[in-house]
């Protein structure tokens, strides 16, 4: 299997900046596999310490906190030597013993030689907590579900090739475009967890990636309850369990009031934060204004939030794989068509997509900061362009550049781009 990721930390290796490396994900994004390929590929040798198998590990940090000791007797217990440069260390799991994920600081301190990446369950969660995340010693990268180009990767090798050498001017012929819609149609209903990819490439059983991304849906639920204290896990739950019904609604701007009657921001805040630092769920905010940087402009009690993963999404929606693949219109096609786009944008820029909205001139789906432009995104599930309000803020903001995503051919006039659907995650 393919990851993109593979490219950035190797990348790390190479860099005399290098930190620590933490990767930060939700559950089942492929952290694990990650890091094994890597230091498999690589390095000489690859030395993994799971402190979720092997809880007593966790007492050698616990003991000292030099990180030659450390290493010195994690060598000992693998029965070999540990060498910097030469060897990778890995932490998997390391949410089991924040002793470890703070000696990441003494190592990047006193002992940078040795090569460690570490990952664990919820991470993200952690960045706020000074004791348990040495900010600022480590570098972060953050792990997504797998994107369509990964995705083409893997179950169709020829047109992921094909795909990779797209651009805004490229002509498509036909035959192509068609093979290419109907390999997005097969992405919106398997969606980009590496488990649902792989049984998909493997076996071609759509029944049998339902089943994976049920049992996925019920791990998120088990985290949620399971790793919860300082925050109520039943507020938690009640805004996971409640997104499909936003984004069912014609604005999806998140209401609280929608969830529950009566409920309020300062009741639901935490919860939503842990879900979007968890890497479950995506937020954007309303930007005010298209200019840069996009983040000083985010009205903050007006946002949306989509889930990680399309595939995820689509299997809580109840839509039929039949609906997609045949490609039907239904009544909640539009929000998933554009959690599909947000899930390959998010990856390709510097900044956090943001969607624009003003009660004059409508809607506009996503903005995103393209360096020290603004470049704004137009999302339509099926053939038609019709987007004034997309017009009206090129219009506004003397945009030189748009994307209009839809299910047409591709065709460029001066201003905009219109792409279709399976270019998402290009940089046009």
């Amino acid at each position: 299997m393919y990851r993109e990721a593979l490219e950035e930390l190797i990348q790390w290796k190479k860099s005399s900046r290098r930190k620590p490396m933490v990767l930060i994900g939700a559950r089942q994004t492929g952290k694990t596999w990650l890091m094994e390929e890597f230091g498999k590929t690589y390095y000489e040798v690859a030395f993994v310490f799971n402190f979720d198998k092997e809880p007593e590990y966790a007492s050698v940090f616990k003991a000292d906190k030099k990180p030659v000791e450390i290493i010195k007797k994690l060598g000992m217990l693998a029965g070999k030597k540990i060498l910097p440069e030469k060897h990778l260390i890995i932490f998997d799991e390391i949410q089991q013993c924040p002793e470890a994920l703070n000696s990441l600081k003494y190592f990047y301190e006193d002992a940078n030689e040795y090569h460690i990446i570490v990952a664990g369950s919820l991470l993200g969660t952690y960045l706020s907590d000074e004791y348990a995340f040495p900010v600022g010693k480590v570098n972060l990268l953050k792990i997504y579900p797998m994107t369509f180009s990964e995705f083409l990767k893997e179950v169709d090798s020829s047109m992921y090739e094909y795909r990779n050498l797209l651009t805004a001017d490229s002509s498509i012929e036909e035959v192509f475009h068609n093979k290419l819609l109907n390999l997005y149609h097969e992405y919106l209903v398997v969606g980009g967890m590496p488990e649902c990819v792989k049984s998909w490439s493997e076996d071609k059983d759509i029944a049998e990636v339902g089943h994976i991304q049920d049992e996925l849906s019920i791990l998120y639920e088990h985290d949620i309850t399971k790793h919860n204290k300082k925050i109520n896990a039943a507020k938690i739950l009640l805004v996971y369990r409640n997104i499909v019904g936003q984004l069912a609604k014609e604005n999806k701007k998140f209401i609280y009031g929608a969830m529950k009657p009566g409920a309020r921001a300062r009741e639901y805040e935490d919860a939503i934060e842990w879900l979007v630092s968890a890497g479950i769920v995506y937020r954007i905010y309303n930007a005010k204004k298209a200019i840069h940087p996009l983040s000083a402009y985010d009205e903050l009690s007006s946002f949306k939030l989509y889930m990680m993963d399309t595939g995820l999404l689509k299997k809580r929606a109840s839509v039929s794989n039949e609906a997609i693949l045949l490609n039907k219109d239904f009544s909640f096609k539009g929000a998933l068509v554009e959690n599909y786009v947000l899930q390959q944008t998010i990856q390709i820029y510097d900044d956090v997509p943001r969607y624009h909205s003003t009660s004059a001139r409508g809607e506009l789906d996503f903005v995103v900061q393209d360096g020290m432009e603004i470049l704004p995104i137009e999302v339509k599930a099926g053939t038609s362009l019709g987007a004034t309000s997309l017009s009206n803020f090129i219009q506004k903001n003397n945009i030189q550049k748009a994307i209009k995503f839809s299910e047409n051919p591709l065709k460029r006039n001066e201003v905009v781009i219109n792409a279709p659907l399976y270019m998402a995650g290009l940089k046009l």
